[in-house]
């Protein structure tokens, strides 16, 4: 369960990563940092889905209290 959330919050690192490479090193007409954000945006909604879910089935827990 850890090892798969830190997997996908390295994935969104790297791509912030590449977004930002892209951003300061490609030309004007090109799409690839939007399709860095797109994968961000996508891999952080999973990412929240797959938190929620794990929340509600029991395999979360909140530790405070």
């Amino acid at each position: 369960m850890k090892l798969l959330v830190l997997l996908i919050l390295a994935a969104i690192v790297i791509s912030l990563g590449s977004g930002l490479w892209f951003l300061a090193r490609d030309d004007q007409g090109s799409t690839r940092v939007l399709t860095a954000l797109k994968i961000r945006v996508g891999l952080s909604a999973i990412l929240i889905g797959f938190l929620v879910v794990g929340y509600l089935q029991g395999w979360i827990s909140s530790s405070v209290g």
